[in-house]
């Protein structure tokens, strides 16, 4: 999918919204709650954290079965623009329970998000959408994460 100029998304690999992102991310602490969901700070901070993983190549994926199915039709109405709605489910090994140190996770995510300006933009195989080309990749990691913000009202 090819974004024309004058439907600019923002994307993750781009050095100024990246910063912009930080800066959110530096407003959330322990106390943060969400506006809508059922996460907590930590288990959102995480969550982002292993989407990071993923599209650094760290942790890789295979496409469910669903996924093959009806992935790129939902990548497409994804990808209409830079909002995301509220409670869409989570790939089942995005899910994360429990509690823990929120300033200590930040530090992870935030550490994540630096391995950025060493890396050269590049696709990757989403467990939904399926294979993402490097453009789509940096779009969708931007909605997710600003989703998420917005969650959190960072």
């Amino acid at each position: 999918m090819v974004i024309e100029k004058d439907e600019y998304m923002k994307n993750l690999f781009d050095k100024e919204t990246r910063a912009e992102l930080i800066d959110r991310i530096n407003r959330l602490d322990k106390d943060t709650t969400a506006q809508w969901g059922t996460m907590t700070v930590y288990q959102m901070i995480k969550h982002c954290a292993k989407w990071d993983d993923m599209l650094l190549g760290k942790t890789l994926y295979k496409q469910s079965f669903l996924g093959k199915i009806v992935g790129k039709f939902a990548l497409k109405d994804m990808m209409k623009d830079e909002s995301a709605k509220h409670n869409l489910p989570t790939v089942p090994s995005f899910k994360i329970t429990g509690d823990g140190d929120v300033e200590a996770a930040k530090k992870e995510w935030l550490s994540l998000l630096e391995e950025y300006t060493r890396k050269t933009p590049v696709g990757f195989m989403h467990p939904f959408f399926g294979q993402l080309t490097a453009e789509q990749a940096g779009q969708m990691a931007y909605k997710h994460v600003d989703h998420h913000l917005r969650q959190f009202n960072a």
